[in-house]
């Protein structure tokens, strides 16, 4: 029996449950007067009427925290316990019906009168005494109290206390939910800035890549007239060639032939040939330093510079820009090219998209043709 009232007692008032027992969604039971004094305590700006919460509202039980939600009838909307209520009159009955035993280690006795019971309680001293403390002991210029006043008081504290506790439990499983939250948004903004912070370096690296690819078209163009202009005077000089060598043999037959007529027929138009080729002003030749590709050198240090300074946008650069907030974060417009910081400052990352010089003097190749020798 011991154990069975230990399940009836309830976890507020430390008392066997008082009609009507409520039971809360969670399947622990409370007195009502108990889940009223809770609901209460964790609602206190709600309206009451006749001392009793009329409204919805919600508080958590006091044995494992679970949230109870009530409806309009507020406590008064909860189930009601019969099964409890039932057992607790049955136990009533069986207890009363029971010869009450004597119970001589239920009630304290007085360390100094040993075969005296405590029964009263100093106020003066705040601790429970016996009457012959009062009359005759520590105690007798004491103010005292019955003990089961003060027990009453005390008890009706201590439960005031405990409602006030759950309702501070309340409030704090509050904040601890509102700073759970914060560490979640906190993680999700890291991950959204972190991915906006990749992107603009992605378009950095897009524009970077932009004007690598245009600037090796110019380089690939010049190169390739170069090489052009090259190989064809290779063919102008190697056809040259070709015409000398053939004169050359038409010149040795001509000597071996044995007949002074013929060979005198012969030389006038070979020696006519011979000046000719040997005039080789109207072949081209390369002016010094044509192979020189120095024009397309570049220098990158003060874009290295800048691209070192890279930080986050100030909020005076967002006050001074805020229609282009979103695509200045790195100094660049929207259209993907390097211009001026928010701040007014020129960017030396504008200057990888000035115009280039030109590849080759406007001249046409006709033009540029190097002078002829002598």
């Amino acid at each position: 029996m011991d154990s069975l009232e230990k399940q009836l007692i309830c976890p507020i008032c430390l008392e066997m449950f008082t009609k009507p027992v409520v039971i809360l969604p969670c399947q622990h039971n409370l007195c009502r007067k108990c889940a009223n004094d809770i609901f209460q305590s964790s609602n206190p700006y709600l309206p009451t009427r006749g001392g009793s919460v009329t409204s919805g509202g919600r508080f958590r039980c006091p044995s494992c925290r679970h949230e109870v939600v009530l409806d309009r009838h507020g406590v008064y909307g909860l189930q009601r316990n019969l099964l409890v209520e039932n057992i607790i009159d049955m136990y009533k009955q069986e207890y009363i019906s029971r010869p009450s035993p004597e119970r001589k280690d239920d009630q304290p006795m007085c360390e100094i009168h040993g075969d005296e019971k405590i029964n009263i309680y100093c106020l003066t001293c705040s601790v429970p005494t016996c009457s012959m403390c009062k009359v005759f002991g520590s105690h007798k210029d004491c103010e005292v109290a019955p003990l089961n006043s003060i027990y009453q008081t005390q008890k009706t504290e201590l439960t005031d206390g405990i409602s006030m506790m759950v309702g501070n439990n309340d409030r704090i499983q509050g904040i601890i939910s509102q700073l759970e939250e914060t560490c979640r948004t906190i993680e999700e903004n890291g991950r959204r800035q972190k991915s906006n912070v990749c992107e603009k370096f992605d378009h950095l690296y897009a524009i970077l890549e932009d004007r690598k690819s245009e600037m090796n078209l110019k380089v690939n163009a010049e190169q390739e007239e170069k090489l052009n202009y090259i190989r064809g005077l290779i063919r102008k000089y190697g056809d040259h060639l070709e015409t000398m060598t053939k004169i050359m043999e038409t010149g040795t037959q001509t000597l071996e032939e044995p007949e002074m007529a013929v060979f005198l027929q012969s030389s006038k138009p070979l020696f006519q040939k011979i000046a000719e080729a040997s005039n080789t002003s109207h072949l081209e030749r390369v002016e010094r330093g044509y192979e020189n590709m120095d024009l397309y050198s570049v220098s990158f240090k003060k874009e290295c510079m800048a691209l070192r300074n890279i930080d986050f946008a100030r909020d005076d650069d967002d006050d001074d820009d805020e229609e282009e907030e979103d695509e200045d974060d790195v100094g660049i417009d929207v259209d993907g090219r390097a211009g001026q910081t928010a701040s007014g400052d020129a960017d030396p990352l504008g200057q990888l998209n000035e115009t280039l010089p030109p590849l080759l003097p406007p001249q046409t190749l006709s033009a540029r043709t190097p002078a002829t020798s002598s």
